[in-house]
């Protein structure tokens, strides 16, 4: 099979359950070319390589090749402009540095070393909140079956990354909407190409429109009237770098609503998964909680919450892995199959709670990691101890569960779960 046939059954939505023998054919190749001008990387090494080197760049407003490769963007400069991404996640030196560090004085230390600690108290009272209803439920209905995605993992992280930038909790279910709508039509694969795939992608796009035009409403609210929250801090900052203009915020507000809180959804319930399905981790973990922060990562590199993101590019010709990447191709850093590398991890493809030296790339690597990794930390171990303590012989419904269309951010759509009862 060559790279671009490999990278394709990748993408494919049939294979999303398990793209990682499509990710072992590519690592034959580390940097392998799958189309024009499109490169992915799946080595861990070259991953780690390219991810700190200064001529792949994450400001794909730049790019000749545009967001996936094939063909280059079509605006005037006016128009590039208006459509820029301002967000940390696409911008470079020193654009982002100035950002990230304009943001992180209000989440995390040295400037704000308690925020983060501060929402364990609400995250276990969000999961023994969500598990007292489902308890409740099945005594009503007798039905003992619940979803782990829509009774668990969805309502907890998005509680608290609209408790962190301070959006109104009322507000949600309008961005459930919008955030399902764009997971459907960001499609990074060759459905995209189908009527079914340009229609979602439509559909993508004009709910994407929607929570813009509801986040430049905030942000001009909070502008005016400061509240609580990263979001009014961040614009009211009297720090070095001084406050962040509104479009900056905007984009940003984006950015870590989206990604903020659905990278937490996945793990959340990759975590159950990965336990349920390997005979008697689930009763380990659950009789020794200190395995827990283990679990996390070893899930994280086995079942990447994100794959990869399909923003970076070459801003100079790169010899790399034996292959040469030239100047403005599109360069994927398949995080989800570098995670997988023999290189760099023995037996790789087992979940190995004793796994020892786990420097997986699930959070990413160099200036663009994580943002709100350590909050996402707190957030997965607080949940899932609890989940562990209380659900009474669960066992896996489905196997593979369905999982959402997106390739990026990768898991369940659904993750149903039997279970015996759940403790007081």
């Amino acid at each position: 099979m060559d790279a671009a046939t490999a990278w394709a059954e990748a993408m494919k939505f049939e294979n999303r359950p398990n793209p990682y023998p499509y990710f072992e054919e590519l690592r034959k190749t580390p940097v392998a070319k799958v189309s024009d001008k499109t490169y992915v990387v799946t080595g861990y090494p070259e991953a780690v390589a390219l991810s700190h080197d200064p001529r792949i760049s994450a400001d794909i407003s730049r790019s000749p090749s545009g967001l996936f490769g094939e063909k280059p963007a079509q605006l005037e400069p006016e128009e590039a402009a208006q459509a820029r991404d301002l967000s940390m996640l696409v911008s470079d030196p020193p654009d982002h540095d100035r950002m990230r560090r304009q943001f992180m004085r209000h989440f995390g230390p040295p400037h704000s070393p308690d925020l983060i600690p501060s929402m364990e108290g609400m995250v276990a009272d969000l999961a023994n909140g969500l598990l007292d209803k489902v308890g409740e439920r099945a005594k009503v209905s007798g039905s003992h079956r619940m979803d782990v995605v829509e009774d668990f993992s969805y309502p907890i992280p998005v509680s608290v990354i609209f408790r962190v930038l301070g959006a109104p909790m009322a507000d949600e279910a309008m961005f459930h909407g919008w955030v399902t709508d764009f997971m459907q039509g960001a499609d990074v694969g060759p459905e995209r190409e189908t009527e079914d795939g340009r229609a979602a992608a439509a559909k993508a796009a004009a709910s994407m429109a929607e929570l813009g035009s509801y986040l430049h409403d905030l942000v001009e609210r909070v502008s005016r009237e400061p509240a609580p929250g990263l979001l009014s801090a961040a614009l009211h900052d009297d720090g070095p770098d001084g406050p962040v203009s509104k479009a900056v915020a905007e984009s940003n507000a984006s950015l870590l609503l989206v990604a903020g809180h659905d990278s937490t959804v996945n793990t959340i319930s990759n975590c159950v998964m990965t336990l349920l399905r390997n005979q008697g981790s689930w009763d380990l973990v659950r009789d020794n909680p200190e395995l827990i922060p283990r679990t996390i990562e070893e899930v994280q590199r086995l079942q990447g919450a994100v794959q990869f993101f399909p923003s970076r590019w070459a801003t100079a010709d790169i010899e790399i892995g034996g292959t040469r990447i030239p100047a403005g191709s599109a360069v994927f850093l398949v995080w989800a199959a570098a995670n997988r590398d023999p290189r760099r991890f023995d037996n790789p493809d087992r979940f190995d709670l004793t796994r020892k030296d786990n420097e997986h790339l699930g959070f990413g690597s160099g200036i663009h990691t994580c943002f709100g990794g350590p909050l996402a930390r707190l957030e997965i171990n607080v949940a899932l101890e609890i989940f562990l303590q209380r659900v009474r012989s669960p066992r896996l419904v489905v196997d593979p569960p369905p999982y959402r269309h997106n390739q990026v951010f990768r898991g369940p759509q659904h993750l149903w779960v039997d279970f015996a009862s759940i403790a007081p």
